[in-house]
């Protein structure tokens, strides 16, 4: 017998069996590139929920801490010395002003936290009758939006 005749008897079926070629190899790469790039997406798309969950998290803390603080000194709130309005800019994250009175210091303290904590943030304390309400405002627009606000009522 002839030695190519032996050689397609031994394997058969193998002339049909020839591999991928370049062109499947080519679309399998390009829908798996896909895949990854939207995998990328979702997760920059995480990151920037969590980040705007955080701060508004940080921003929750920030003014039930200053609650906490009109409560400890509740005559001094309600002689209207813990009012307080927006700044018209941000503060820079620094050291607190720890001289003048109580209210004075709480107040320092209270925006220098804020300052640290959120992106061009500023807070605000406005009084009615019995009732604060402690504003947080911060950037979390990443240059889309308006600022975010937090606002938070509580009776003294």
């Amino acid at each position: 017998m002839n030695a190519g005749i032996k050689r397609r008897m031994s394997r058969p079926g193998a002339a049909y069996c020839r591999g991928l070629t370049l062109v499947e190899n080519l679309i399998a790469l390009l829908v798996l590139s896909i895949g990854l790039l939207g995998l990328a997406s979702l997760q920059t798309a995480s990151l920037q929920f969590n980040t705007s969950a955080y701060q508004r998290t940080q921003a929750t803390i920030l003014a039930s801490d200053m609650a906490d603080r009109l409560r400890a000194n509740r005559q001094a709130a309600l002689n209207d010395l813990y009012t307080v309005a927006f700044e018209n800019a941000p503060r820079a994250c620094g050291g607190a002003d720890m001289n003048g009175t109580v209210p004075q210091q709480d107040i320092s303290a209270w925006l220098n936290t804020i300052a640290c904590r959120l992106p061009e943030s500023s807070g605000s304390i406005a009084r009615n009758g019995n009732e604060f309400t402690f504003t947080v405002r911060w950037d979390d627009s990443q240059g889309r939006e308006n600022p975010m606000q937090f606002r938070f009522t509580t009776a003294l």
